[in-house]
């Protein structure tokens, strides 16, 4: 049995005045998503706990099958886990984006996209006159970077109590109230406040700003937390693995879960992915590995802009190049199951990642069809199959 999975990242969506009532999803012509929905089963399933905040971390745990309320820990472990970074038992790990912040508004959580040439000398910069032995910071892709936390033996100046924001949860908004709060948080603050100044006047951003694009005025710490301890995703359902994705949060879960990780050239983690070569390497892949999985950053960072018609287009772009050829490419090499499915709502509206729902369709060997034929959120809605704790479809989906 050959199974694979296709994560549209934040594509599940509330009805859309300018695409004329509908959900992105049913705006969308997905017809490998809809032939998926009419061979096997549309469901719904919550990935996110309310008592745990509503992210790609939490969401995506949950979805790989692993419950989030016994092993998340926070979001910077796991993207230091896809960069190779070892985290002790007294370390802590912080994501620390590049953002552009006016007036004390949310500008830009990603700093223009800044690119991951210009943000490694932003980041080597803050490890000179911010950082030391104990303060690392790391670059990573592009606005994504990690600030580490060595404890070496010390008690940590954090906790679980320790309380963050994530930066695209401000699009738009005063930040004014959402610097962090609880243990550490001074120290945190202190290291936001003293980038702005760093950074004023680098060049990264004196060159920007000639170019007419958004600086990086200062790092925003965020998503702080200790290494996770995970079984194997082969212990657990006796299945090997491997992972297609462009965000480091994807590829640490993979590395922690005893995945493969498969590194695609053209995958970006925006709109502008290759989704034809995620395809390709994901279908040469199934030759190799129990379960492929694929997931696109597209449709969450179109809705982080509220970009309605870039969120549509990528999911066409989705359905075309990798759902379709791998339902093929499943459905001609014998027994197999497929399962589409978000991790999480990322509202347009909002702008951001919400709690809630998401649709999902399985199809494949063993699976009775019902009565759907398009793959959305209100045929979802309408479905009998909901599971109020997400974890536990990675088990159903694998029968």
């Amino acid at each position: 049995m050959k199974y694979a999975i296709i994560i549209p990242d934040g594509s599940a969506d509330e009805p859309q005045e300018s695409l004329h009532g509908k959900t992105p999803l049913q705006a969308a012509d997905v017809p490998a998503m809809d032939a998926v929905a009419t061979a096997g089963v549309v469901g719904r399933a919550s990935n996110i706990p309310e008592t745990l905040p509503p992210g790609s971390d939490v969401a995506n745990l949950s979805l790989l099958g692993y419950d989030p309320l016994q092993h998340f820990t926070g979001r910077a472990p796991l993207e230091a886990a896809a960069q190779g970074i070892a985290l002790g038992p007294d370390d802590w790990a912080v994501r620390c984006n590049l953002v552009t912040i006016e007036d004390q508004v949310m500008r830009d959580f990603t700093a223009g996209h800044i690119s991951t040439e210009e943000a490694a000398d932003l980041m080597k910069t803050a490890q000179e006159h911010l950082g030391d032995e104990r303060w690392r910071f790391h670059p990573g892709v592009s606005y994504r970077n990690l600030l580490v936390y060595r404890g070496e033996g010390a008690e940590a100046p954090f906790s679980r109590h320790t309380r963050t924001t994530p930066p695209h949860d401000l699009t738009d908004k005063p930040v004014l109230d959402d610097y962090p709060r609880g243990p550490g948080s001074d120290r945190l603050t202190q290291l936001m406040s003293d980038s702005v100044a760093l950074f004023a006047d680098h060049p990264v951003n004196v060159a920007r700003r000639r170019q007419g694009k958004l600086p990086a005025t200062n790092v925003w710490l965020w998503g702080l937390g200790s290494t996770p301890r995970l079984q194997s995703f082969a212990e657990l359902y006796g299945k090997r693995g491997a992972m297609i994705t462009a965000v480091d949060l994807l590829r640490g879960l993979a590395v922690l879960i005893g995945w493969q990780r498969i590194e695609v050239p053209g995958a970006t983690g925006y709109t502008d992915t290759d989704y034809a070569a995620k395809g390709r390497y994901a279908v040469e892949a199934l030759g190799d590995f129990d379960l492929v999985c694929v997931h696109v950053e597209a449709t969450d960072e179109a809705s982080h802009e509220g970009d309605a018609v870039a969120k549509v287009k990528a999911l066409e772009q989705i359905d075309r190049h990798i759902v379709a050829p791998l339902h093929q490419a499943l459905q001609s090499q014998g027994a197999y199951r497929i399962l589409v499915s978000p991790d999480h709502p990322t509202p347009l509206r909002t702008k951001t990642h919400s709690h809630g729902f998401v649709p999902f369709a399985i199809a494949g060997t063993g699976v009775s069809p019902d009565a759907a034929t398009t793959y959305d959120d209100l045929t979802a809605e309408k479905s009998a199959l909901a599971l109020a704790e997400g974890w536990k479809l990675m088990s159903f989906f694998l029968g």
